[in-house]
């Protein structure tokens, strides 16, 4: 069988594998392998399905190797499921049945309780004639056991959640035990330390603030990772223990973690998603928070109203968000201060911005003050390799720190590189996106450090790390759930597949004060023009 080069080897191997267990005559067995290698490239992609024609479907149910009725328990599992015209990986068919079903039962419990509308009063403020959305999104929140709230940078979702956990624990019999949770390291702490400040400034007594919760985990480390495999500690048999998960960063989260997360709760328990449905689907399967938001509108609220991101960038967003090319363009055209395009040379901006950083490091400033000093500009590209990519800009930078005397390149890792893992450990609870620094410790000893979700540090040997990568720049996938005050975005000079609307809105809305783009106006305009078309089959579970 001849390899496309749209395949890569293990859609090949694997279609050529089914392809000698299929009950079909070698005539048709090209036609068959052909579909199998699309389910599986589709799939790691990060579509859940690929659609299937009438005449193809005869030919997939001939091969003795597809289930068109997956619900029958009688009938043993095979590796490919069609369901109306869409043709699965089984184990991606599963993850959306599960998830449908839980979710299915979930939103079937309802509460009420008299007490309800005086505590939103009390929280929110009585209701007006235009709509308060975060005391909207209270009340969903309270009234079902499932609910979303979704909405774009600074409406308030982390505000309004806490807010929710205090008239939950006010109206519970007994305390809920409750558990915060974000798709990544970064994440978790952006919500922990907004938990904590809003906490702060709740209008409750001591004994409702201090039963919520302000520690965050990762969903890796919730569940309970298993070194060197895909399942986790809780599950349907050894449930997490907690009444209530609340989920930031939910746009992030896969279609198997999702599934599995729900499927780990124990019955009668809570679940909320936080996130903006606007940002870019997850790296992996599926277009979860998307899918559900359109599938489940009662139990979703969008919060509309932004208080603290505004101005040029917030302009920027909506327009590129809303589709409209020109009118954004026109926006980086405008000279704000605040939002542009860059004209200095694109390396040598990049690097004079790691100088503050680089100084902290050198004057021996505490570990905490390096990472608020690193963490204040970021280069954000939408490609890995080729011209103006993570690869390309981290070299160039490097090099040209190296030239100025700013760092000493004595090898893989020296005193002032920043790294990401890129491989999940949960021995060393160190997981893929986790960011850390390389300094020399108290002892002199090259060390990395990284901060914990909790704003703890610890630091590794760089020979026991992951595989790592230096971050002088990182994919916009890469960024999501991190907020810098500047932002650089970098855009290739060719248009591709990746490049989004979505793409352009996640990489925009990173940025807290200053974003600068460096790309050319067409590939531009055709970006913002692109988007994302994830295909799933989660939203038609729902609806059956």
């Amino acid at each position: 069988m001849m390899e496309q080069p749209l395949y890569s080897r293990l859609d090949v191997a694997f279609a050529d594998f089914l392809c000698q267990r299929a009950t079909l005559p070698a005539s048709q067995k090209p036609a068959f392998a052909a579909l199998v290698m699309a389910v599986s490239s589709q799939q790691n992609q990060g579509h859940n399905c690929i659609a299937i024609d009438a005449d193809s479907q005869p030919l997939l149910l001939a091969s003795g190797l597809v289930m068109d009725n997956p619900d029958n328990l009688d009938v043993p599992p095979l590796p490919l499921v069609l369901e109306a015209n869409r043709l699965y990986l089984h184990r991606y068919w599963f993850y959306e049945q599960r998830l449908a079903q839980q979710l299915t039962v979930m939103i079937k419990r309802d509460f009420d309780d008299a007490r309800l509308e005086d505590l939103l009063d009390n929280y929110f403020g009585k209701p007006e004639q235009i709509t308060n959305w975060q005391r909207e999104a209270a009340k969903v929140a309270v009234k079902q056991a499932f609910c979303i709230i979704t909405g774009g940078p600074g409406t308030g979702k982390t505000t309004t959640v806490v807010k929710i956990l205090a008239v939950l624990q006010t109206l519970a019999e007994q305390p809920l035990h409750i558990a915060l949770a974000a798709p990544t390291g970064k994440a978790a702490m952006r919500l922990q330390e907004a938990i904590g400040i809003n906490k702060a400034a709740l209008p409750a007594d001591a004994a409702i603030k201090a039963s919520i919760p302000e520690a965050v985990s990762t969903l890796h480390r919730l569940l309970g990772a298993k070194p060197q495999s895909p399942y986790f500690r809780h599950d349907s048999q050894q449930p997490l223990p907690y009444d209530l998960v609340v989920v930031d960063e939910a746009s992030m989260v896969d279609l198997a973690l999702i599934s599995k997360l729900v499927d780990a709760l124990k019955p009668n328990a809570r679940l909320i998603l936080l996130g903006d449905k606007d940002q870019l689907a997850s790296v992996e399967s599926g277009a979860v928070l998307a899918d559900l938001t359109s599938a489940l509108a009662k139990q979703t609220v969008e919060l509309q109203v932004s208080y603290r991101f505004g101005g040029a960038i917030k302009a920027l967003a909506v327009a590129i968000n809303d589709g409209q090319a020109e009118h954004a363009w026109q926006i980086l055209q405008d000279g704000h201060a605040a939002c542009g395009l860059l004209f200095d040379d694109l390396i040598a901006y990049s690097a004079e911005q790691q100088w503050t950083y680089l100084a902290e490091i050198k004057a021996g400033a505490a570990v905490d003050a390096i990472f608020r000093a690193f963490n204040r500009f970021q280069v954000l590209c939408a490609n890995r390799q080729g011209g103006r990519s993570v690869a390309d800009i981290n070299y160039r930078v490097e090099q040209a720190l190296q030239a100025q005397h700013r760092i000493q390149l004595s090898g893989a890792w020296y005193v002032g590189r920043p790294v990401m893992v890129l491989q999940n450990n949960p021995a060393l609870q160190l997981y893929n996106g986790d960011i850390g620094l390389c300094l020399l410790d108290e002892l002199g000893k090259l060390m990395v450090f990284f901060q914990r979700p909790d704003g703890s540090i610890k630091k590794y040997l760089p020979a026991r790390l992951p595989q790592c990568e230096t971050v002088f720049a990182m994919t916009i996938h890469k960024s999501q759930g991190s907020e810098f005050e500047k932002v650089l975005l970098v855009l290739p000079e060719q248009l591709n597949p990746v490049l989004t609307k979505e793409l352009l809105y996640t990489g925009i809305t990173r940025a807290k004060k200053v974003v600068r783009l460096v790309t050319e106006e067409a590939v531009f305009l055709q970006a913002v023009k692109q988007k994302v078309a994830r295909v799933t089959g989660l939203v038609e579970k729902f609806q059956a």
